[in-house]
């Protein structure tokens, strides 16, 4: 029977010394870049618009949208198959319609939705959250929707504890549900 024997195998290791930088100045300098990338990059990544279904998101004229209707045309002698969405703005429920090639990339937004508990309704109309950190968070506005405005307001003021989901995206905020815990 043979024996596979292995051979060593030797790295050469390349160290650079200080004769290689022309003056020790080059050593001390500190490089500053700037990043020319758009900010709004981060708050969304891409995804082929052929594996964007119902119930998921996607940008839409720059809007995070919940897609409430996707169909998908076949080839035809003008190119591609094409995929067209329809979405809801998640922040103002307004309809918003775009047709992308199927094979194209789409941007999509993070979505993500926090818990706070509810502190107090401001004059100006902004309510206070405890966030689970400890420290408050003032800076949203009372909801639109008649249902949910009255629901917090009427829980408010029988005292309830109050626990309220916001939803955010993109740089934007919005109060979407809200959870009567027991009273205070």
């Amino acid at each position: 029977m043979l024996s596979h024997v292995s051979e060593p195998v030797y790295f050469s290791v390349i160290t650079l010394s200080l004769n290689f930088f022309p003056n020790k100045a080059m050593l001390d300098e500190e490089h500053h870049f700037e990043s020319k990338a758009d900010a709004e990059a981060s708050k969304t990544y891409p995804q082929h618009a052929g594996t964007i279904w119902k119930n998921g998101y996607i940008v839409i004229k720059g809007r995070p949208c919940k897609v409430v209707e996707v169909s998908t045309s076949k080839t035809g002698k003008h190119g591609h198959a094409k995929c067209h969405f329809v979405g809801i703005f998640i922040f103002t429920a307004k309809k918003l319609e775009d047709i992308v090639p199927y094979l194209h990339n789409c941007d999509v937004p993070h979505v993500s939705r926090t818990d706070y508990q509810f502190i107090d309704i401001s004059e100006d109309g902004f309510i206070s959250l405890l966030t689970y950190s400890g420290s408050t968070k003032d800076d949203l506005r009372l909801p639109i929707d008649e249902n949910l405005l009255s629901q917090i307001k009427d829980g408010f003021a029988e005292g309830k504890n109050l626990i309220v989901t916001v939803m955010s995206s993109m740089g934007e905020e919005k109060i979407c549900t809200l959870k009567n815990i027991g009273p205070k």
